[in-house]
């Protein structure tokens, strides 16, 4: 069997971060996707999708401190089943989904979710972000390129 789901979306609120009694991270959010397709008449209709998600571990803290409502991200994970019972006693159920990876598709600027002191690709939770390794050149001077005398009888094409 295979269940695997990737989505891309905003999110529709902060994350809400808890830990276990076992010291395990774990945070919850929503995502929004839009689909755009043509109906039967051929007119243009939207539709959005808003689906709930868990992420566990390290990427839990992560994504709670990088990522705020209407961040855009990749998620990519499993769909589960998630049954409980309710205040009232009657058994409730709904499909979310179980984070394996995520990404952060924002540019800083963009939002609030790009990690201090620079942002090359989008981080992939689950790593330490990473400074920007580039660093513009300061006060240099172009270099004249050395001449070279070449015979066009020398170029073999």
């Amino acid at each position: 069997m295979f269940n695997k789901v990737i989505l891309i979306g905003n999110l529709t609120r902060d994350v809400e971060l808890r830990y276990l009694p076992s010291g395990q991270a774990l945070a919850k959010c929503g995502i929004a996707t839009n689909r755009r397709f043509k109906d039967a008449s051929g007119m243009q209709k939207d539709e959005t999708m808003f689906i709930d998600f868990t992420v566990w571990g390290r990427s839990a803290e992560v994504a709670n401190q990088y990522l705020r409502k209407g961040s855009r991200v990749l998620l990519e994970g499993r769909l589960t089943l998630e049954q409980w019972t309710d205040q009232s006693g009657q058994k409730r159920s709904r499909h979310s989904i179980t984070v394996e990876n995520l990404k952060m598709l924002d540019r800083k600027g963009e939002g609030d979710t790009a990690p201090q002191g620079g942002y090359s690709e989008p981080a992939q939770v689950g790593q330490q972000p990473q400074q920007a390794s580039y660093a513009p050149p300061q006060n240099r001077q172009p270099q004249e390129l050395p001449s070279i005398d070449i015979d066009e009888d020398d170029i073999p094409f």
